[in-house]
């Protein structure tokens, strides 16, 4: 909390007088989860109703259920609803997601054309007509595992830390009809743990199936629902949040979150929300009135949810005020270093993060005297109030997520012109606990569980402060802004803080701030003595590049869904290619960054598995399970994303005006969804928009097929160049060669580009050449005016093609 209040009370009836008073206040406000109608759904258990079945068939989307023979209990209603039911006897389920990139994923998964389990037992929640259907077909009696209802209450709870019933509530107390599905499956063939749910709720992909056993876990399958009557997205829209928050110098933190929500439901009166589980809600209103919530135990299924005091309809406006606090969020890691641990929700958040959501924000964050604080928005004011600094941020615009990182910080900025900016770079005066250990074991002192000596001795060549870097983060940030303003346009910002942060492994970015880790803050010789420089793939040299770009790619264009979220880090990792080749006086070091994003893709991880083969761009992190290996969509959506904006650089760029009509695409896709979420359609549509005579190979003025390969496909093509050079009468250079592509379809097409190596080791573009299919093309071509014989001719020198080596 903030500063004690200290009151001075002279008389002793007095002092009753007050504490009767609240506790009267106290009484009326809700507790939570105390609402009848929730506490019957978590203590539910069978009841007395049952049917036997025999080949009923229960269809749900992408879904069969053939109930061949056996017995389904339900759970007693809840608000005149059933939600539950448990089935004993032989049943089968059969998968067609009816989309072939998810076809083939299930084919990886299970090695088989058709995914067809059988099972004895299953668990089924739902809102949906289920109880209807399974009544009507079936007989009265039958007998059921109670014990199955039970640990399917136990998995979501403890295993998924997911509150299924608050979820359930929010269809259980809306006068509409619900169209929750889930069906909890004890296969016996792929998995015996399996389950498959349908939520109507969901931003993008309401439909999905995964397993969960510890050595056997992932999801399967992931599409959206079929077009039909149920509305589907989310709940409600966030306009606006009003946060004040305390962080104490422990790293906990007080706050109260006010926000302005709409409605986009007919008969809403759950609103989840999302709070970081170790944050605890102290009291919720709704308008100003006390209202009841929702949170169980940090540890379990801790989602938030607010039960309104009545049915609100779609387009409806309410404010939500929170009061919450609590520890673990905010991490204190010594040396005036404070890690957020929570970083999209710290705050009562909309449900699922950043993708496809925008509000405004007004933020007065307070933290211990002596700090300085950076955060997303622009800084309106700071003030000192006791022991704590006062820092007040308002959103330039609409934000995806608000964020913050303070500490014991120096600060150094600059001030851009063109465009204009302020970009300010804070890096820790004091070093965090850890690197303290660090150079105590350096120096001699015996620290249990450090490293070992020797290895110790080596870091002391170099040195542990990050203060001594700051300037070259805040140098490398002002060039990526200015370069990337040029190439894609201004971004919805003005303003950008660069931080250190106490993890060594990745850097983050949000509105208007970036989080660096804290060891880019290291020289080379320590990197190298921690063996940090080892097979890093040039990652301490474009860190910055990459997550400055993020202001551009995911902030200032939002990505619709997880399906869109390789645009948000493939775009950066492009980005940070241009930045390389501008730093870096080395053309080759230009080359080497897409050697290694292409390794990234082709290398085998310890599953076996290349990320070229693990699916579509499309399936985003999902791809990650036990079998293809949880580093698989890390590989995948970054390098090839990458690859995928670069190929169309590549195909845009003219020998004349070089870069520029793909810069024009590029400020064009910005400047229509500056503040919006953008989708891979929505970007396939802007590059048909500036696409070149050259890259309509279909004819249509449509990317279909570039998309259908690289975006919605996996192909791969091999290219082999076979040439020779000679001299025309005149004396000038001839190139005869034969191009041949293979190992893919007969449909698959590509602009293959020609390069020349030139007697004086230049790089001269030559041109394009088309293949359909696994087939060759070549042809003699006279190089007027050439007179020296070149060194070699060479496909796709820059990388234009992502191909197998």
């Amino acid at each position: 909390m903030s500063a004690l209040v200290r009151r001075i009370v002279w008389s002793g009836m007095f002092i009753l007088a007050i504490s009767f008073s609240l506790r009267a206040v106290e009484n009326t406000v809700p507790g939570p989860n105390s609402d009848p109608f929730y506490q019957q759904l978590r203590n539910l258990s069978l009841g007395s109703e049952s049917f036997t079945v025999s080949n009923l068939i229960v269809k749900r989307e992408a879904a069969t259920f053939r109930l061949q023979s056996g017995s389904v209990c339900f759970v007693p209603p809840v608000n005149g609803k059933v939600t539950g039911a448990v089935f004993n006897g032989e049943g089968n389920l059969v998968l067609d997601p009816g989309i072939e990139a998810e076809r083939k994923s299930l084919k990886l998964l299970t090695k088989e054309d058709e995914f067809n389990e059988n099972f004895n037992q299953a668990v089924f929640r739902f809102t949906d007509a289920t109880y209807d259907e399974i009544k009507k077909a079936g007989s009265a009696g039958g007998n059921c595992d109670a014990g199955l209802l039970k640990d399917s209450q136990n998995t979501t709870r403890h295993k998924f830390k997911r509150n299924l019933e608050a979820r359930l509530l929010i269809d259980v107390m809306s006068p509409e009809p619900g169209g929750f599905f889930a069906a909890f499956i004890h296969g016996k063939h792929y998995s015996g743990k399996e389950i498959f749910e349908i939520d109507p709720q969901q931003g993008h992909d309401q439909v999905w199936f995964r397993t969960y056993e510890d050595n056997n876990s992932g999801e399967w399958l992931s599409l959206g629902m079929r077009e039909g009557n149920m509305p589907r997205g989310r709940l409600t829209r966030i306009e606006h949040q009003q946060l004040d928050v305390t962080f104490e110098k422990s790293g906990a933190l007080e706050g109260k979150a006010t926000a302005e929500v709409i409605s986009r439901r007919k008969g809403l009166r759950v609103v989840p929300l999302e709070l970081f589980p170790a944050l605890r809600v102290r009291s919720v209103l709704v308008d100003g009135q006390p209202a009841s919530f929702i949170q169980e135990d940090k540890n379990d299924d801790a989602q938030y949810e607010v039960i309104l005091p009545k049915v609100v309809g779609e387009g409806d406006k309410f404010t939500i005020t929170t009061a919450y606090g609590g520890k673990d969020a905010v991490e204190n890691h010594g040396g005036g270093n404070y890690y957020p641990v929570a970083r999209e929700d710290w705050y009562p958040n909309q449900p699922g993060g950043m993708l496809g959501h925008y509000s405004m924000y007004d933020m007065t964050l307070r933290i211990p005297k002596g700090m300085k604080m950076a955060a997303t928005g622009v800084l309106v004011s700071e003030t000192n109030d006791g022991g704590h600094n006062v820092s007040v941020w308002k959103s330039e615009g609409p934000q995806t997520v608000a964020g913050f990182s303070f500490g014991k910080f120096k600060m150094e900025e600059k001030k851009l012109d063109k465009p204009e900016y302020l970009i300010q770079s804070y890096a820790n005066e004091e070093s965090p606990d850890w690197v303290d250990e660090l150079n105590r074991v350096a120096q001699g002192d015996d620290i249990s569980g450090g490293m070992n000596r020797s290895h110790a001795s080596m870091v002391a060549l170099g040195t542990l402060s990050t203060t001594g870097l700051n300037k070259k983060a805040l140098a490398e940030a002002d060039l990526a802004v200015q370069l990337y303003t040029d190439y894609f346009g201004p971004s919805m910002f003005k303003h950008l803080q660069v931080t250190q942060q106490t993890a060594c492994d990745y850097g983050q970015s949000w509105p208007e701030l970036v989080w660096l880790p804290i060891c880019y803050y290291f020289d080379t010789t320590v990197r190298h003595q921690l063996g940090l420089d080892h097979a890093d793939r040039g990652y301490w040299k474009v860190v910055t590049a990459h997550e400055v770009a993020h202001q551009w790619w995911g902030h200032t264009v939002g990505f619709s869904s997880g399906r869109d979220q390789w645009m948000s880090e493939g775009f950066a990792e492009e980005s940070a290619s241009i930045y390389v080749s501008l730093i870096e006086k080395n053309p080759k070091k230009y080359l080497e960054f897409w050697n290694d994003e292409r390794d990234l893709l082709l290398e085998r991880n310890a599953q076996g598995y290349r990320a070229i083969d693990a699916g579509p761009l499309t399936m985003g992190y999902r791809a990650n399970n036990t079998r293809t290996g949880y580093n698989i969509t890390r590989r995948l959506i970054y390098p090839k994303g990458a690859f995928i904006l670069h190929m169309v650089r590549m195909m845009m760029y003219d020998r004349k005006t070089g870069d520029q009509n793909f810069r024009d695409t590029m400020h064009d896709f910005v400047q229509t969804y500056t503040g919006k979420a953008a989708t891979t359609e929505d970007f396939k549509a802007m590059i048909e928009k500036h696409m070149t005579p050259e890259m309509d190979l279909d004819g249509n003025h449509r990317m279909d097929w570039f998309f259908n390969e690289y975006v919605y496909g996996t192909a791969l093509p091999s290219y082999k160049l076979d040439y020779s050079f000679g001299k025309d009468p005149s004396g000038d250079v001839t190139l005869d060669f034969k191009i041949t592509q293979s190992g893919v379809d007969n449909t698959f097409k590509m602009v293959v580009p020609i390069y020349l190596e030139l007697a004086d080791g230049r790089i001269a573009f030559l041109g394009r050449a088309r293949l359909v299919g696994s087939s060759s093309a070549g042809q003699q071509v006279p190089l007027k005016g050439l007179k020296d014989t070149p060194r070699r001719a060479v496909l796709s020198y820059n990388y234009d093609v992502l191909a197998e080596k």
